[in-house]
């Protein structure tokens, strides 16, 4: 397929749902809103939004995920879907371009609903998703994690990343950093 905008194949959204038959990727779509605002909580919120959601600025989120989809821009934002009902337990989004990013690295962000945590279903949407960027030509995949969220650090080690000795500072916040070579298979 050709390449468009920031190198990233220019697929169309009903085409990725990459699946390991327990956890199933999928884009984010606007029926998602409501099960995303209702899975929302303090850890959520603190780890991953930066902001309690409100229905419109969600509402705007997922419509900028369609558009960056649909223009093969550097963000690709997928709902993390369990069961045969596919019902939403989080969110997943990588990101191929940005501040503090090389060439053909890929961020990684990642967050679990109340419910759905403590059942291995982030670590397998982190392998997914890192498979999925692989296939669109992303090198190496980054997590950056705040060092007192010990959950999504646990995750990050799980999925094959190890801890980069430099800290990333985002605004003068630090972060730890994980980084996986995603042409090798995660241990």
């Amino acid at each position: 397929m050709a390449r468009r905008g920031c190198g990233v194949k220019n697929r169309q959204m009903h085409e990725v749902m990459p699946s390991d038959e327990i956890v199933t990727l999928s884009p984010l779509r606007l029926d998602d809103v409501e099960a995303h605002l209702t899975g929302e909580d303090e850890p959520l919120v603190r780890w991953l939004n930066g902001g309690p959601g409100t229905r419109e600025g969600v509402e705007a989120y997922f419509r900028h995920c369609w558009e960056q989809w649909e223009t093969a821009g550097p963000l690709r934002a997928f709902g993390i879907r369990v069961g045969t009902d596919e019902t939403l337990a989080g969110t997943i989004d990588l990101r191929f371009a940005g501040k503090g990013l090389a060439p053909g690295q890929v961020n990684v962000a990642y967050g679990l609903y109340p419910f759905w945590r403590g059942h291995g279903l982030a670590t397998r949407a982190v392998l997914l998703a890192s498979q999925y960027a692989a296939d669109e030509g992303g090198v190496e995949a980054v997590i950056l994690v705040e060092p007192e969220n010990s959950a999504s650090a646990a995750v990050a080690r799980r999925a094959g990343f190890t801890r980069d000795e430099q800290p990333h500072s985002k605004d003068g916040q630090r972060f730890d950093r994980y980084i996986r070579d995603l042409r090798v298979a995660p241990q």
